[in-house]
C-alpha cells in the first residue's frame, strides 16, 4: 500500500496508473476519488493488497478547504460555469455564526455534478444535459468545522466529517447561509481514518527515487486495517483458516479481526459468528505471486 500526495489537476485513476507503472504492477486500485481539482491524501493499494482497498471507504476524512464568498457555479467548485456573483459583506463574527448550523448531525442534497445514480445514469450525466432531478437529502456527520484563515471574501475551513459528505455542497450551502453564494475554490485531503497525508509522497518525488527507495515508501497490506482488533492464531488454526474453515472463537457477533499466523505474518479478515467460529472474510493468497517489482 502507497500513501500518494495527488497532485492537482490530475484524475484518481490517472494518478493510480502512474504509480502502478512506476512499481510495475499487475493489480492496482485506489480508496476512494479525489476530483482533479482536490490534492492530497490517496491512499493506493497494489496486489493483494487491492482486496483490502475498500476498508477505508467507510471511513471518516479530514480536508482542508478553500471557499469563495460572493460567487456560485453550477458545479459548486472551481471547475465549473460561474451562474452568479454578489457583494460580499460578510464579517468574521458572522460566518462564525453561520458555520455553526453546519456542525454535528446535518441533512446534506448531494450535487448534480456527481456520480451518485437515478435510473442507471450518473447525476452529472443528467447535469450536462441540462436536466436537474430530484435528490434525496442524506444524513451527514460534520465532526469538525473550524475557521483556519479568513481573507474578506474568502475564507479558509478545516473539514473533518463522515463518509458521503461532499465538501463543495458544504461550501455552497454555507453561501447561500450567508446570502452571498459561494464555491469551493480548492482542496486538499489531509486524513482517512488514522492515515495522514505527512506520510504520503508525491508522483514526481515517487518518479526520481531509485527502485530500492521506491520500494521502502509502501506500506504492509494490514496498513488499511489499523481499526481492527488483532488476532495470532496458532498454526493449526492458521492453516484452517487459509483453507477457507472456521475455528474456534469466542468473540462478539460480526466482529471483524485482523489475523495473523504464528510468525506473525498477515492472513486477512476473519469475523465472529454468533455459534462460536471464527470465519475466513478475505485472506491474502497463501503463496501470493510477487505483484510488485521495480523496473
Amino acid at each position: 500500500m502507497l500513501l500518494l500526495d495527488k497532485p492537482l489537476g490530475m484524475t484518481s485513476n490517472d494518478a493510480l496508473q502512474k504509480a502502478r507503472r512506476l512499481y510495475d504492477a499487475a493489480k492496482a486500485g485506489h480508496t476512494g476519488t479525489l476530483d482533479p481539482l482536490a490534492t492530497g491524501l490517496l491512499p493506493l493499494c497494489f496486489g493483494e493488497a487491492t482486496k483490502f482497498a475498500g476498508e477505508l471507504l467507510d471511513a471518516d476524512k479530514t480536508y482542508r478547504a478553500s471557499v469563495q464568498l460572493g460567487v456560485t457555479t453550477d458545479t459548486a467548485d472551481a471547475a465549473g460555469q460561474v451562474l452568479e456573483t454578489r457583494p460580499v459583506t460578510v464579517t468574521e463574527a458572522q460566518l462564525e455564526t453561520a458555520l455553526e448550523r453546519f456542525r454535528g448531525e446535518i441533512e446534506q442534497v448531494p450535487p448534480m455534478y456527481s456520480a451518485l445514480k437515478r435510473a442507471g445514469r450518473p447525476l452529472y450525466e443528467y447535469a450536462r444535459a441540462g436536466i436537474e432531478v430530484e435528490r434525496a437529502p442524506r444524513r451527514i456527520r460534520i465532526y469538525e468545522l473550524k475557521l483556519a484563515a479568513w481573507h474578506g471574501d474568502r475564507c479558509e475551513l478545516e473539514v473533518s466529517c463522515s463518509k458521503g459528505t461532499y465538501v463543495r455542497t458544504l461550501a455552497a450551502d454555507l453561501g447561500a447561509a450567508l446570502g452571498c453564494g459561494a464555491h469551493l475554490a480548492a482542496l486538499r485531503r489531509t486524513r482517512i481514518g488514522s492515515l495522514d497525508v505527512a506520510a504520503a509522497v508525491g508522483l514526481d518525488t515517487l518518479a526520481a527515487l531509485d527502485p530500492a527507495a521506491r520500494d521502502e515508501r509502501l506500506s504492509p497490506a494490514d496498513t488499511l486495517l489499523a481499526t481492527l482488533p488483532r488476532v495470532d492464531l496458532e498454526t493449526a488454526d492458521c492453516g484452517r483458516l487459509l483453507h477457507g474453515q472456521g475455528v474456534r472463537w469466542l468473540g462478539q457477533a460480526g466482529e471483524r479481526y485482523r489475523c495473523y499466523g504464528p510468525d506473525g505474518r498477515f492472513l486477512g479478515i476473519g469475523a465472529s459468528s454468533v455459534d462460536g467460529w471464527l470465519q475466513p472474510k478475505r485472506l491474502i493468497a497463501d503463496k501470493p505471486a510477487k505483484t510488485v517489482a521495480s523496473a
